[in-house]
């Protein structure tokens, strides 16, 4: 195991000074030290991984340095078009060192989604034409290498990171003052939903807690799509639904996926029948890959919101307040709901443990009546 903030110093040693990325439970603890210990211009948690990509082109177009872009391998996807028609030795040649957690490592446990993301991820770094480490317990000798490549070649280099490959790093989680928490409002929701009511929700915890709503009010999944993948898609996949169906799509979104590709929920406001039901849980962090802050609370959602068409946003914090509110959008078209809670969650949740694609055919087959 490697001592977290020693490596963070092997980085800065080697002039990589400048963090940008999107957190993930893999670099857990690396995240909480760069935030702990970076100043504040020297660390972007960006919106998305493509987003982390260009803002560390421009850091080295400004200063000539090189910066150092985190994510999970589930960002590959969002990194392919700006490495290829922005970094590349090609285009404008503007290096950069990735540190990418591994999940669905082959040959290792993990969940669904992941699996083959993990069997691709080191085919996609050689198509992208891109050199890897992974990384190990010689790692300052690796941090060197990455330097001197970079400095070398001017091509982008990647580390990637193993399970359990960080030490514990000992920082103050932050909490928000909020009472309500993200499962008690989830509970609201599915509580007070009609049989013909769907909900599709967004990756991450906010799915596992719906699915163990269920089961503790012994209620079937089948009206439920639990996203647990393709962070920052759910409005789309729900407004796409809420297209060919009469009955009313509820998508259960969260503040980190809203961020990371919001314009795909102001293109589906503006084309979205009445029966697309927004609401958006806001509890400002990155909660299930190790509570690292979103900027959600720092901007004002509901203007933007009604700036996407929305023709009313009703912002929350309590459930009977949520309860009133859920009654007005379930006979209301173009309403969104934010709902403002806190970011704990129980040590003990579960995940779901039904096949994905047979809970894709039972909400087929419900949404249709079949």
């Amino acid at each position: 195991m490697i001592n977290t903030k020693d490596f963070y110093n092997t980085l800065l040693e080697n002039d990589f000074n400048f963090f940008t990325g999107v957190p993930d439970s893999l670099l857990k603890e690396f995240c909480m030290c760069i935030k702990d210990l970076s100043r504040k211009e020297n660390h972007i948690i960006s919106a998305n991984e493509g987003n982390a990509v260009a803002i560390s082109c421009g850091y080295n177009i400004a200063t000539g340095k090189y910066g150092v872009v985190y994510m999970q391998n589930s960002g590959l996807g969002n990194i392919i078009n700006p490495i290829l028609s922005l970094a590349d030795e090609k285009i404008y040649k503007i290096p950069m060192l990735f540190l990418i957690g591994y999940r669905g490592e082959p040959n290792t446990k993990d969940e669904p989604q992941h699996i083959k993301q993990g069997e691709l991820t080191l085919p996609i770094l050689e198509t992208l034409g891109m050199e890897y480490l992974i990384l190990d317990e010689d790692y300052r000798k690796q941090i060197k290498y990455c330097y001197e490549y970079i400095k070398k070649n001017g091509k982008p280099i990647a580390i990637i990171v193993k399970k359990d490959m960080f030490s514990k790093y000992e920082a103050e989680t932050e909490k928000n003052n909020n009472l309500l928490t993200r499962e008690e409002a989830l509970d609201v929701i599915i509580s007070n939903l009609n049989t013909n009511d769907f909900t599709v929700s967004t990756t991450g915890k906010t799915s596992r807690e719906i699915f163990e709503i269920r089961e503790r009010y012994n209620m079937r999944h089948s009206n439920d799509f639990l996203n647990v993948g393709a962070m920052g898609h759910t409005s789309s996949l729900a407004f796409g639904i809420s297209l060919f169906t009469t009955n009313n799509i509820f998508c259960i979104d969260g503040d980190g996926a809203f961020i990371m590709h919001m314009g795909g929920l102001a293109v589906a406001i503006q084309n979205a029948k009445d029966n697309f039901k927004y609401i958006l849980i806001n509890n400002g962090y990155h909660e299930s890959v190790g509570g690292q802050p979103t900027i959600s609370y720092n901007i004002n959602i509901s203007k933007i919101l009604s700036g996407f068409g929305f023709k009313e946003v009703i912002e929350v914090d309590n459930a009977n307040e949520f309860k009133n509110a859920l009654d007005k959008i379930k006979n209301k078209g173009k309403m969104a709901i934010v709902v403002n809670t806190n970011n704990k969650s129980r040590n003990d949740l579960g995940r779901p443990n039904i096949s994905l694609i047979d809970s894709k055919e039972e909400f087929k087959r419900n949404i249709n009546n079949k």
